[in-house]
């Protein structure tokens, strides 16, 4: 059952407030659906965004990286992060410039992040992000040395604070500019994977896995 969730002073969405979603059940939606989030944090007075990859296991998010990321070291010992998480949806053209939008979905999760240091939960966590990219192939991939789990830094960030923002449907032009004559409308954007390329050093007789050539995101709910 889907659970509304109170938004902290920090979360609420001030700008275009009526696009806020509090639903944790929707936020979860979005995150599963994208792949890609960009992590904010401050590191001696000034502020760094970088982009990766993580994966969602309940009510946790799991970022990955090297052990020797400038972000994840920091990030690891608790320093305060913020990950967003955006899905653009279309393109909004407006009569005016001024008017001109895009439709998109996006959460915003804030808290401290910490080290995953357990061995098997490294593991749950690699899992959680190798299947939420792409399911099925962990398990037909090499699975991680112990030097490679050494190389690799785990954060884990509860998803407890948290809000989304969403913004559907046509332009909104101010009245006296309906008139004007120009095209005016919704480009749809879709994510669509293209064909396979087989590495050149793949050996013989091995074919592309249904999970490659099927492959596809969670679609949004109608």
């Amino acid at each position: 059952m889907s659970v509304a969730s109170a938004p902290s002073a920090r979360t609420r969405v001030v700008r275009e407030p009526h696009r806020g979603v509090y639903d944790r059940e929707a936020a979860y939606r979005i995150l599963d659906e994208g792949f890609i989030c960009h992590v904010g944090f401050v590191l001696d007075g000034q502020p760094f965004v970088i982009p990766t990859s993580y994966g969602r296991r309940e009510d946790t998010l799991y970022i990955h990286g090297s052990a020797a990321s400038r972000m994840l070291r920091n990030a690891s010992a608790g320093i305060p992060i913020c990950v967003t998480v955006t899905l653009l949806d279309g393109l909004v053209l407006a009569r005016s410039v001024f008017n001109h939008s895009m439709n998109y979905r996006s959460v915003v999760v804030l808290g401290t992040a910490t080290a995953v240091e357990d061995r098997e939960e490294k593991l749950t966590a690699l899992n959680a992000i190798s299947e939420h990219i792409l399911p099925g192939r962990w398990n037909d991939a090499r699975q991680p040395t112990d030097n490679e789990l050494k190389a690799t830094m785990v954060i884990r960030l509860s998803i407890n604070e948290f809000s989304a923002k969403v913004r559907t449907g046509p332009p909104i032009d101010d009245e006296e500019d309906y008139n004007f004559k120009v095209w005016a409308g919704v480009l749809p954007l879709n994510f669509v994977p293209g064909d396979p390329i087989s590495d050149s050093r793949l050996l013989e007789r091995i074919e592309v896995p249904e999970y490659v050539t099927h492959y596809s995101r969670p679609k949004r709910s109608s």
